[in-house]
C-alpha cells in the first residue's frame, strides 16, 4: 500500500472538513515540506501556495514576546519590573493590580488581565488609545496568582515596545525581529497585504452555508490598538523561517539563552488542550513523552497553528480559510505530522460516563467581558440511545449529557457594525478521571478541547476555563 504523504493527508482533509483553501509546511532534517489544497477566496478563487498570506492572529504574541525579549537582553527592559516603569499612564480599576503587574506577567499571561477590552478606542485606533480605556478592563485574579490568557495583556507589552524605543509599535516589531530574522511576507500592514495574494476567511451563514468573512480582520483585531495581540499576516513559507529562527541560536537578534529562555516553563497549566504550562509566551506541551513548544490564533473565519519540536529540529506549520472546522483541520494536519515524521502520537482523555450529579453542581452561565459560556444538562432523548455509544461520549445510558455552549454576547452583537464569527452551539462535554474538575469536549467545532472547573474555599464552583482562558460563573448561575 502507498505511504500517504503531506499532500494526500491535506487534499483529503480539506475535502472532508469542508475548508476552501489551507497550506501546510513541514520543517524535517533541515527540509522544508510543503502542501497546500483550494482556494483562497470561495467568491474570486486563486489557488492556496506556501507564500499565500493568512491572518495568523494570535501567532502575532510569539513576535511581540521575541521583540520585548530583544529588548530584555540589550538591557532596555527589566521582566521583573512592574510595566508602569515603562508606560507610568496605566490605571486599572484595580489600583493595586496596575501598580503590582510586572512585564513577565504580560508575556506569560499572569497578569490578572481579563480578555480584553470590548471597546479598544476605535476612533483613534492606537495603542496608547487603548491603554487609556483600560481602566474599563477588569480583572480576574491577583497578578502572579494564576494563567488565564489576555488579548489585553499582550496590547500593553506592545504599548511597553512602543515606549522604550520611541517607535510604533508595528515598526519597532519590524526592526526588531522581522527584518533581521529575514521575514519578507509578514506584515501588519493591510496595504501590505492586499498587493499580495491572501486568503479570505469563511464563516458558516444562518444555512450552515460557508461565504467570505467581513471584515477580513474581525473585530477587535481591526484596529492598531490590537495589533500586538493579533494583527500579523504571513505565509506557510514564512512562519517555517521564524521556526529555524526559534531553533537556531538566536542570529543576532537574540542570545541564544535568551531564545531559549523562552522554551522554559514560566507557569503550569492545568488540564488544557493549550499545554502543560507557559514559557515566555509559547504554549509548552509534551507528546509521547517529547517536549513541543507552539502556538495557535484564530480570527475571522481563519486559523493558525505553529508547532516546533527543539529537540527534533522539526516544525509544522497549519493555515485554514474557514471557521470554525479550520480549527479541526489545523489539529488534524498538526497531529498526523508528528505520527508521520517523529513517530509521535497524541493520546485523547476518556470521558467519564455521565454523572448527574455532577452535572447538575456545573449547569449555568460563565462569562468574560465579550463572551457568554453556557453548560447544561441536556435531557434524554425521545427515542432509546446505544449505551455504548452515549458513554463514550459522555453521556448516560439513556441519552442524558453535559453540554457547552460558547458565543459572543448579543449585545455587543447588536453593537457592532461588523461581522461576527457564528457562535458554537452546544456540544456534549464529559468529565475527566481524577478530581472531577476537569473535561473534554467531545463534538463540534471545539471538539477535543479540554479545561476544568474552579472551586472558591468553599468548594463552590465559580468559574471555568475554556483555551486557557478563566470564564466567571455569572451572578445567580446555577
Amino acid at each position: 500500500m502507498k505511504q500517504e504523504t503531506l499532500s494526500d493527508f491535506v487534499g483529503t482533509k480539506a475535502e472532508e472538513f469542508g475548508v476552501p483553501g489551507v497550506a501546510v509546511g513541514v520543517l524535517i532534517d533541515g527540509q522544508e515540506v510543503y502542501a497546500s489544497h483550494g482556494v483562497t477566496n470561495a467568491g474570486n478563487p486563486q489557488p492556496v501556495d506556501e507564500d499565500t498570506l493568512f491572518h495568523v492572529a494570535s501567532v502575532t504574541k510569539t513576535f511581540t514576546a521575541t521583540a520585548l525579549m530583544r529588548l530584555a537582553a540589550e538591557g532596555k527592559v527589566d521582566l521583573g519590573a512592574p510595566v508602569r516603569q515603562y508606560v507610568p499612564e496605566l490605571e486599572l480599576a484595580d489600583e493595586a493590580a496596575a501598580a503590582q503587574i510586572t512585564v513577565m506577567n504580560l508575556l506569560n499571561h499572569t497578569s490578572g488581565l481579563d480578555w480584553n477590552l470590548i471597546d479598544g478606542g476605535e476612533e483613534d485606533g492606537s495603542l496608547a488609545a487603548f491603554v487609556a480605556k483600560m481602566s474599563e478592563l477588569g480583572t480576574i485574579a491577583a497578578p502572579g496568582a494564576r494563567a488565564s490568557y489576555s488579548q489585553a495583556a499582550y496590547n500593553l507589552a506592545g504599548r511597553v515596545i512602543e515606549k522604550v524605543t520611541g517607535l510604533a509599535f508595528e515598526k519597532a516589531v519590524a526592526t526588531l525581529v522581522l527584518e533581521p530574522a529575514g521575514l519578507t511576507n509578514t506584515f501588519f500592514d493591510l496595504d501590505e497585504v492586499m498587493i499580495r495574494r491572501f486568503a479570505v476567511g469563511h464563516t458558516p451563514d444562518a444555512n450552515g452555508e460557508l461565504r467570505p468573512a467581513r471584515p477580513w480582520r474581525a473585530n477587535p483585531f481591526a484596529a492598531r490598538g490590537n495589533n500586538p495581540g493579533g494583527g500579523i499576516a504571513s505565509s506557510v513559507s514564512d512562519l517555517l523561517r521564524w521556526a529555524r529562527f526559534h531553533l537556531g541560536t538566536g542570529d543576532g537578534v537574540l542570545p541564544t539563552e535568551a531564545l531559549h529562555r523562552m522554551r522554559e516553563q514560566t507557569v503550569a497549566l492545568r488540564g488544557s488542550t493549550l499545554g502543560d504550562g507557559f514559557g515566555i509566551c509559547w504554549f509548552l506541551r509534551d507528546v509521547d513523552g517529547v517536549r513541543t513548544i507552539g502556538h495557535g490564533g484564530s480570527g475571522q473565519g481563519q486559523f493558525a497553528e505553529l508547532l516546533i519540536v527543539p529537540e527534533r529540529n522539526f516544525a509544522v506549520v497549519s493555515l485554514a480559510n474557514a471557521g470554525p472546522d479550520g480549527y479541526l483541520f489545523n489539529q488534524s494536519a498538526t497531529r498526523w505530522a508528528l505520527a508521520h515524521y517523529l513517530g509521535l502520537t497524541e493520546h485523547d482523555p476518556e470521558p467519564l460516563p455521565y454523572d448527574e450529579a455532577r452535572a447538575r453542581e456545573v449547569t449555568g452561565r460563565y462569562e468574560i467581558d465579550a463572551m457568554n459560556l453556557d453548560i447544561a444538562v441536556a435531557e434524554p432523548a425521545a427515542e432509546p440511545v446505544d449505551g455504548s455509544v452515549a458513554r463514550s461520549a459522555g453521556g448516560s445510558a439513556d441519552g442524558a449529557r453535559l453540554t457547552l455552549a460558547v458565543g459572543i454576547k448579543p449585545e455587543i452583537r447588536e453593537a457592532s457594525d461588523a461581522e461576527m464569527p457564528a457562535d458554537y452551539p452546544a456540544a456534549t462535554m464529559g468529565f475527566l478521571p481524577g478530581d472531577g474538575d476537569e473535561y473534554v469536549i467531545t463534538e463540534g467545532g471545539l471538539k477535543g478541547q479540554r479545561g476544568f472547573f474552579t472551586r472558591d474555599d468553599k468548594g463552590t464552583v465559580v468559574g471555568v476555563d475554556l483555551a486557557g482562558r478563566l470564564f466567571g460563573r455569572a451572578p445567580g448561575a446555577s
